[in-house]
């Protein structure tokens, strides 16, 4: 077996349990690459770095939050590889194990007790093809206190239209992301769905919107001057303008995740009560 491990690397704590992560596999005879930002930081595992796009391996340990998840899954999704994410962030409502549970874990990662989850991504196409989604995309104007003047269509049938902060389109996964504080539902991940949610409406009958992924979701612009960006998983801008626009539908890849168990429920009610600015 082949692991990649990948982390945040401003933080001492991830540092060490990467280092800790590592003898622990070297010492399985399991080979391990690390994504070349953590070389720098651990200059003595040179000989074991890769770039995040050009790593192969059979999984994935992510070590950090939600987004450092988000971060490898645009880089690898193509190649199909699982990521078993280790939670060093705030609430990770991607990640799988708590770090003192860290190495519990691996043992049965090692002995084949988990199961691979399969989670939907949103394609995104504004002209051309843009990376896809995990979570969500947002729109938003460029400048603050703007708001959007956008027509929202589900398969070339209008649903609305509307002046909002923002809009936010999101998959299951997404849905106890950023959308879930703006108000939109929690959506099991194996319902086959997306969510359409504005942020801030200024019409109180605009409300969020679930639909089915087998759609296509069009959102446009309606004001002249009133140029906004398109943020994909936090990780990607795109920049568009009236009357451009954004073209959403179910991806033909998927991304991959190692579980250990399929306790979605509990785990929704065991974030939901951290997510404090001190958790």
């Amino acid at each position: 077996m082949r692991i990649g491990i990948v982390s945040r690397s401003d933080f001492p704590q991830s540092i060490n349990l990467v280092k800790e992560i590592v003898a622990f596999l070297l010492k399985k005879e399991i080979k391990v690459i690390l994504d070349t930002g953590l070389i720098k930081k651990i200059p003595e595992y040179k000989n074991m770095g890769a770039e995040l796009p050009d790593m192969d391996a059979d999984m994935i340990i992510t070590i950090g939050g939600d987004g450092t998840i988000l971060r490898t899954q645009s880089l690898v999704n193509k190649k199909k590889i699982p990521v078993l994410g280790i939670n060093l962030g705030t609430v990770g409502f991607l990640t799988e194990v708590d770090p003192e549970n860290t190495f519990n874990a691996l043992e049965e990662v090692l002995v084949g007790n988990y199961f691979i989850e399969e989670r939907t991504l949103l394609r995104v196409h504004h002209g051309h093809e843009l990376p896809s989604a995990l979570n969500e995309v947002v729109m938003m104007t460029k400048k603050p206190a703007k708001m959007l003047h956008i027509e929202i269509s589900v398969d070339d049938e209008i649903v609305e239209e509307l002046r909002a902060d923002g809009l936010i389109v999101a998959t299951p996964s997404g849905s106890t992301a950023y959308s879930m504080s703006a108000g939109g539902p929690i959506v099991d991940p194996k319902v086959e769905a997306f969510l359409i949610v504005p942020i801030c409406p200024f019409k109180l009958s605009a409300r969020p919107i679930v639909v089915s992924n087998k759609s296509k979701i069009t959102v446009k612009l309606l004001r002249k001057g009133k140029k906004a960006i398109a943020v994909i998983d936090g990780q990607y801008e795109e920049e568009f303008d009236y009357p451009e626009e954004l073209i959403f539908k179910k991806s033909d890849q998927h991304a991959y995740f190692v579980r250990l168990n399929k306790n979605f429920y509990k785990r929704v009610r065991e974030k939901l009560t951290e997510g404090g600015i001190n958790s």
